[in-house]
């Protein structure tokens, strides 16, 4: 836990600090990304000038600037901060925390807590920041990157104004990566030739995470050749053994993310497991979120697989369920054990067809009303308006089955749901077949 006053001097680091630490903003003039918030005019930036502060949650991805932002706010406000991380304290740490916080604030000197990781505190945890929050003896500031509505207890969200922190743009990263070059706390006293390309791959790289950036560059910059004369010309060898490679060649929001979801896509389609297993672990080496590939498997076993499989659908959410829990690196063999079955199994798209037949319909048509005899009737006037009048409930039928139409006249004979012969399928096939053929053999009985 780390306990400063706004009259503490936390950026003056030593020069043997990261260089992601010695560049750390002091004012919102120099902080980089999330004009949405900052920027004057906008929301937070006017909470701040007013001096309106609240408990607030910052939810964003790591390395967009959450502790930095929480970090400005309490000079802005002049308030003591104390930063403490959900990892490594308890709800001791935080009840030594808030006796602190009421005996300054005893003093007219506000509190500003910031939480990094609130998400990782249990109820019981996140439960004793309330009296205080409520109170007003502390200013809780919490950071996550998970999203609050699931991570963070209702009550304790209520309390908080939730701001979404993004991703930095390029053009942000590449204007951090200039001024570490350029500024006197991070390689200003040195002779350094970079690239603007080389700049450009770093950006890239580093997916929208300063702090990825920063040290990226720092570990190009150490271990680089320095010539006679004391300049470093930074090294596209060194640079390569300093990032992945795989990793510039997948943007997890760019053209190689769609087109390698595509090919796994289409080579579970066409029934090929190998090059399937090969795509997924293409997009899992260049660092994209598991739980991003489970849903897309629970997606397919539903488009492509369908009623030819029925199992494979609960197996695709039990490996998202699998990747939740245990997240990488070990939860790669559950992904491959999906992309083969699915891969493996008969394919309809029945569903898929039913879906987009239907939706277009809705769309095309006039809204039709439900038709009287499928409206319930729980009170005396809707049973004189005939709803629910001509109902047949198909339990009291041998055959559990009535002629009775279930569609609106325009579409009694539409047909969305049209089974293939594939696996299961067949049978299913088979089976609405003689429903269709008994109903029409005993229509107007």
């Amino acid at each position: 836990m780390e306990q400063l006053s706004f009259l503490d001097a936390p950026d003056d680091r030593p020069a043997s600090s990261p260089l992601a630490d010695r560049l750390r903003p002091k004012t919102l003039d120099e902080y980089v990304g999330q004009e949405h918030l900052v920027a004057k005019g906008h929301m937070l930036r006017n909470l701040l000038d007013r001096g309106q502060l609240s408990s607030m949650i910052f939810w964003g991805p790591p390395g967009v600037g959450k502790t930095t932002l929480a970090r400005i706010i309490a000079s802005h406000a002049k308030a003591e901060f104390v930063e403490f991380s959900a990892v490594t304290s308890g709800i001791r740490e935080v009840r030594e925390v808030m006796a602190r916080a009421e005996e300054v604030r005893r003093h007219g000197q506000r509190t500003i807590l910031f939480c990094d990781e609130i998400h990782r505190f249990n109820k019981a945890q996140q439960d004793a920041f309330l009296p205080y929050v409520e109170k007003g003896s502390i200013i809780l500031i919490g950071a996550t990157t998970e999203n609050p509505s699931f991570e963070i207890n209702a009550a304790l969200l209520s309390r908080c104004r939730v701001f979404i922190l993004k991703a930095l743009e390029e053009g942000d990263l590449l204007r951090l990566l200039r001024h570490a070059l350029q500024s006197p706390s991070g390689f200003g006293d040195m002779s350094i030739t970079v690239t603007d390309a080389q700049l450009s791959q770093i950006a890239r790289f580093s997916n929208g995470d300063a702090r990825s950036a920063l040290s990226t560059l720092e570990m190009a910059v150490l271990n680089s050749p320095v010539d006679g004369e004391g300049q470093i010309q930074l090294s596209d060898r060194v640079l390569a053994d300093c990032m992945n490679r795989r990793s510039l060649l997948y943007d997890k929001s760019g053209e190689e993310h769609y087109n390698m979801i595509s090919a796994l896509h289409k080579s579970m389609r066409n029934s090929d497991p190998d090059a399937a297993v090969y795509w997924m672990y293409r997009m899992l080496d260049g660092g994209e979120d598991p739980k991003y590939i489970a849903r897309r498997l629970i997606r397919f076993a539903s488009e492509d697989v369908g009623m030819a499989d029925s199992h494979a659908l609960p197996l695709a959410v039990s490996v998202f369920q699998a990747c939740h829990d245990l997240g990488m690196p070990e939860c790669d063999v559950h992904l491959a054990h999906c992309v083969v079955y699915l891969s493996m199994a008969p394919k309809s798209n029945a569903l898929y067809v039913a879906v987009q037949e239907a939706r277009e319909d809705i769309r095309s048509s006039p809204a039709e009303p439900v038709p009287l005899h499928l409206r319930n009737a729980p009170t005396a006037l809707m049973a004189e308006l005939d709803y629910g009048k001509g109902y047949q409930y198909a339990h009291d039928y041998a055959e559990k089955l009535t002629p009775m139409t279930c569609l609106p006249d325009t579409l009694r004979e539409r047909r969305y749901y049209r089974p293939g012969e594939q696996g299961e399928e067949g049978g299913v096939k088979d089976r609405l077949q003689d429903i269709l053929s008994w109903k029409e053999a005993h229509r107007g009985t």
